[in-house]
C-alpha cells in the first residue's frame, strides 16, 4: 500500500531563475516563473484574456469550493491541547501526513431522493417493499428533483448498447425516449453477450456463507495442525521438505516421491503428515477425474509467471483503483495489482473490501495484495482467494508504514516478527496454486536495515518474487530511495526475481535503476504523477505531453469510472472524488518544455509557474478549488453541498 507525507511547497516568488541549486525545488525556465499572488489571480480571471461571462461562471463553483476548503480545526489538533503542551515539540511530526479529520461526504449524501431500483430496471413485478420502500416510485416527482444532465452522450450506452442506470443516469437524454423508457442498441448489446469485462465480483451466496462462517477451509486447517502439533520443532521436517521442493525444478510426481525419500532421511518421519494434509485438501468430485483431483501441486508445478524485465504498477491505496489501472495498462504497464485488502475483512465478506479484488479484462498479468498479521487468517484468506477469484499471483503486504497496520503487527511489523512471517508465507504457499510474492521495505528504523537478512530466509520459505522499497518505515517517503542497498539485496535474492521500487519518475531514473541487478521496476508515485511514464520508459524518450492530451487522459478516467462506479449521481460523484484524489498527485507534474534541467526529480517540488496555456497553468495549481474546476469540465457542476479535501495535505490550501 502506498501512502505518503508531503512537505510544504515554498510560497516565495521567482526572485531569480532556477538553476537547480535550490535543494528540493525543480529547475524551471525563468520566463515561466511567477508569484503565488499573480498565479492565482490569472487562474481566477480565467486566463490571460479574461472573459466576463467565463469569469462569472467560474465564480459560482469557486465560491462553493472555497467555502468548503477551510482547513478543519480538528486536523490541526490530533492530540488534546493539554497533552500537546505536555509532550512539547516531539509531537511535531504527528502534525504531518494524512488529513484524518477531513470532512468526508459519502456519495449517497448527494442523492438522498433516489428512484426505486424496480423502476430503474423496468421490472414487470412491483416493488416488494410496497409503501414501506424508502425510494421514490413516482417518475414525474423524481424527474423534477433530479439534477440536470451532465452531457449529451452516455458512455455506457455508446459502449455496451444499454445503460442499466436508466432514468437515474446523469446522461439519460442519450437513451431515454419521450415516454420515459430506457432505449437499447440491440446490435451493440448483442455483441457484448457472453463478455465479462470485470471479474472477481463477490456473489451474494458466498457473502452469506462467509458471514455465517460456514465456508470450509480444509487445507488451511490441515496446515495449522502442522504448526501447533507438538510445538515449533514438530514442523521442522515439513519445512525441510518444503525447502527441497522450492529448489527442485523437476515437475513430475515421480521425482517428487524420490525427493521425499532421497537425500534427507531425517524428513521421512514427517512425510505422513504431509500426505495426510494432501488427503485432507483433496476435494471429491463427481464426473471426469482430473489430475488436480488426485495430485497436489508442488511449488515447481504451480502456475509460472515471467516477472523478468516487467514494469510493475504498485498497489496504491485509494488511487490505485480499477479505472486508474486501466489508464496505466493503456500506457504500457505490464503488471498490475489491486489495492491492499485486509484479510479479516475479506473473510467477513465485506463488499467494499472485495471490490478491491476486481480485475478488468485488459489486465493480463494481475495480482491482489493482502494484509494480515496471523498465519491462520492469512492462510484461510489465501485458500478463499485461490478457490473463488481469478488472479495470476497473490502478494503479501509487508511494507505498509501506517500506524493502524503496523501496531497490530502487520505491514512493516511482519519484518520484525520472523516466526509469524515464516508461518504466513509457508501457509499461504501450501494452499495457493499461483505464485506468492512479498513486498517489503529496507527495515523499520532508518539506519537499521534488515531486508538483507530476511531475503535469504524468504527464499527458503518459498516466495516467488520479492519487491523492495528502498526506504525504511521511519523514512516513509522522505529522502531518496537507497538503490545501492536494493542492488545488494537483489544479488542476495538471486535466482528469485527482486523488483526495485522508489523515486522512478522518468526514463532516466528507470535506466539508472536497470543498471543494478534488479529483475524489474515497480512504479508508485511516479505513475500517479504521470501515468505516461510507462510509455516514456518503453520508448526511451521524454514525452512533452500537452495539456489537452492530459485532459483527454482524465476524460478517459472519468469514462472508466462511470463504467465502474455507475453513471447515476452516486457513481458520478464517486468518480469525481477519486479523480480529485488523483489530481492531488498529478498537479506535481512539470511539463518537459518548461524545465531548465531534464528530467524532473520526484522529490523536487515546483515553484509557482505559468504554463504555456491556461489549461496547463490550471493543471499546475496545488489548490483543491482548481482541481474542482477541472472535474467540472468533465463531470459537470458539483452539488451545492459538495465538500472535498484530499487524503494527503499536499498544500491544497492557498
Amino acid at each position: 500500500m502506498e501512502t505518503e507525507t508531503t512537505p510544504n511547497i515554498p510560497t516565495e516568488s521567482h526572485g531569480h531563475g532556477m538553476n537547480g541549486t535550490d535543494k528540493g525545488r525543480a529547475a524551471i525556465k525563468s520566463q515561466f516563473l511567477t508569484t503565488k499572488e499573480k498565479f492565482h489571480e490569472i487562474l481566477d480571471s480565467g486566463g490571460n484574456g479574461p472573459n466576463d461571462d467565463k469569469a462569472s461562471d467560474d465564480a459560482g463553483p469557486k465560491e462553493t469550493a472555497e467555502d468548503s476548503l477551510e482547513e478543519p480545526q480538528e486536523k490541526k489538533l490530533k492530540v488534546d491541547p493539554a497533552e500537546q503542551e505536555r509532550m512539547g515539540k516531539q509531537d511535531s511530526k504527528r502534525m504531518r501526513g494524512q488529513n484524518k479529520s477531513r470532512p468526508h461526504m459519502k456519495p449517497t449524501s448527494y442523492d438522498n431522493r433516489r428512484l426505486c431500483p424496480s423502476i430503474i430496471q423496468e421490472r414487470e413485478t412491483k416493488c416488494v417493499y410496497g409503501d414501506k420502500c424508502k425510494f421514490i416510485h413516482d417518475v414525474a416527482e423524481y424527474m423534477a428533483l433530479k439534477p440536470a444532465d451532465v452531457g449529451e452522450h452516455c458512455y455506457l450506452y455508446d459502449t455496451f448498447g444499454k445503460c442499466h442506470y436508466g432514468l437515474s443516469c446523469r446522461f439519460a437524454r442519450a437513451h431515454i425516449s419521450a415516454d420515459l423508457k430506457n432505449l437499447a442498441n440491440e446490435e451493440r448489446a448483442k455483441a457484448m453477450v457472453g463478455r465479462t469485462p470485470v471479474r472477481n465480483s463477490l456473489d451474494k451466496d458466498l457473502q452469506w456463507r462467509l458471514r455465517k462462517k460456514v465456508v470450509p477451509f480444509t487445507a488451511s486447517d490441515a496446515y495449522m495442525k502442522t504448526i501447533f502439533k507438538g510445538g515449533h520443532k514438530a514442523g521442522e521436517g515439513w519445512k525441510k521438505a518444503a525447502t527441497a521442493e522450492n529448489v527442485d525444478n523437476c515437475c513430475s510426481a515421480v521425482v517428487h516421491s524420490q525427493c521425499s525419500e532421497g537425500e534427507n532421511p531425517q524428513t521421512s518421519d514427517n512425510q505422513g503428515t504431509e500426505v495426510s494434509q494432501e488427503n485432507l485438501a483433496r476435494v471429491k468430485t463427481i464426473g471426469p477425474l482430473t489430475d488436480a483431483d488426485v495430485i497436489k501441486l508442488r511449488q515447481c508445478e504451480k502456475k509460472q509467471v515471467d516477472f523478468k524485465d516487467k514494469l510493475y504498477l504498485a498497489p496504491l491505496t485509494t488511487c490505485g483503483n480499477l479505472p486508474f489501472r486501466r489508464i496505466c495498462k493503456r500506457f504500457g504497464a505490464d503488471i498490475t495489482c489491486g489495492e491492499m485488502a485486509m484479510c479479516t475483512n475479506l473473510l467477513q465478506g465485506q463488499s467494499s473490501e472485495w471490490a478491491l479484488l476486481k480485475r478488468h479484462e485488459s489486465e493480463d498479468l494481475f495480482g491482489v495484495q493482502v494484509e494480515g498479521c496471523f498465519p491462520d487468517t492469512m492462510t484461510r484468506c489465501a485458500e478463499l482467494l485461490n478457490n473463488k477469484i481469478d488472479v495470476d499471483f497473490v502478494d503479501i503486504n509487508s511494507g505498509c508504514p501506517i500506524d493502524l497496520v503496523y501496531k497490530k503487527g502487520g505491514g512493516c511489523g511482519l519484518m520484525t516478527r520472523t516466526n509469524k512471517f515464516e508461518q504466513i508465507i509457508r501457509g499461504m504457499n501450501s494452499v495457493l496454486d499461483v505464485p506468492l510474492t512479498v513486498k517489503i521495505r529496507t527495515g523499520v528504523q532508518e539506519k537499521a536495515n534488515i531486508a538483507h537478512k530476511l531475503i535469504p530466509e524468504m527464499k527458503k520459505w518459498g516466495v516467488s518474487m520479492i519487491t523492495l522499497h528502498g526506504r525504511s518505515r521511519e523514512q516513509r517517503y522522505t529522502k531518496s530511495a537507497d538503490w545501492d542497498y536494493i542492488n545488494t539485496c537483489s544479488q542476495l535474492a538471486s535466482p528469485i526475481p527482486l523488483f526495485g521500487n522508489g523515486d522512478i519518475l522518468s526514463y532516466y531514473d528507470a535506466m539508472k535503476a536497470r543498471e543494478t541487478d534488479v529483475s524489474g521496476i515497480m512504479l508508485a508515485r511516479g505513475a500517479l504523477i504521470k501515468p505516461w511514464v510507462f510509455t516514456e520508459i518503453k520508448e526511451r524518450r521524454d514525452w512533452d505531453i500537452s495539456s489537452s492530451e492530459r485532459l483527454d487522459v482524465l476524460r478517459d478516467f472519468t469514462h472508466y469510472g462511470l463504467e465502474h462506479w455507475g453513471s447515476d449521481t452516486q457513481g458520478l460523484e464517486k468518480t469525481r472524488n477519486f479523480l480529485l484524489e488523483w489530481l492531488s498527485f498529478m498537479c506535481r507534474y512539470i511539463p518537459v518544455g518548461l524545465l531548465e534541467r531534464v528530467p524532473q526529480k520526484i522529490n523536487e517540488r515546483p515553484p509557482y509557474y505559468m504554463g504555456r496555456d491556461y489549461l496547463e497553468s490550471l493543471m499546475a495549481s496545488q489548490h483543491v478549488g482548481d482541481w474542482i474546476k477541472i472535474s467540472e469540465m468533465l463531470l459537470g457542476p458539483v452539488p451545492k453541498n459538495f465538500n472535498f479535501l484530499p487524503k494527503h495535505k499536499a498544500n491544497a490550501y492557498k
